[in-house]
């Protein structure tokens, strides 16, 4: 049989302190920094949030919102599409009958964590009836608790689409 035998690196103590991986990962981090330092108008720095990142295109993905009809009712019909379709479970949908016969029924409450969100948008895609998209525009959200990162139906419905967006 034709027993192969591979040599096993590591064994020396220089190998096994990793000096030589530590010292060259170190100098590159050192020479960028004084490049850097040398010649600080190179450096691009964005004054966020008063600026904008460019590169944010019109398809990117926002934080939610919920959509209304013409007669100024939430377009969802509970039908837990998105919730089903949503890889990080963060939707949380109850529904209750609908008395004015559009459909059969609607959302008593409809939240989202967006702590848990990921974002993918499957959410968007599953929605048969167009009810929810992530299309407001807003990319970063700063709370202090952890409980502010749940938006519930009248936040949702309170979002208005990004300029640009239909």
């Amino acid at each position: 049989m034709g027993i192969k035998i591979v040599p096993r690196y590591g064994q020396t103590l220089k190998e096994k302190l990793y000096l030589p991986a530590i010292v060259g990962g170190m100098k590159v981090t050192f020479s960028h920094f004084f490049e850097n330092l040398k010649d600080t108008s190179k450096i691009e720095t964005l004054c966020y949030p008063e600026q904008l990142p460019k590169d944010i295109t019109p398809r990117y993905r926002g934080v939610h919102r919920l959509t209304k009809r013409e007669d100024d009712t939430v377009k969802c019909v509970a039908c837990f599409m998105c919730a089903t379709a949503c890889p990080a479970e963060c939707i949380f949908i109850e529904a209750i009958e609908r008395e004015d016969g559009v459909d059969e029924k609607m959302p008593k409450k409809f939240s989202i964590d967006l702590l848990e969100c990921v974002f993918c948008g499957a959410c968007v895609e599953a929605c048969p009836c167009d009810a929810i998209r992530m299309d407001t525009g807003i990319f970063s959200f700063v709370k202090k608790k952890r409980e502010d990162f749940v938006v519930n139906i009248d936040t949702l419905l309170s979002h208005k689409p990004m300029k640009g967006s239909n």
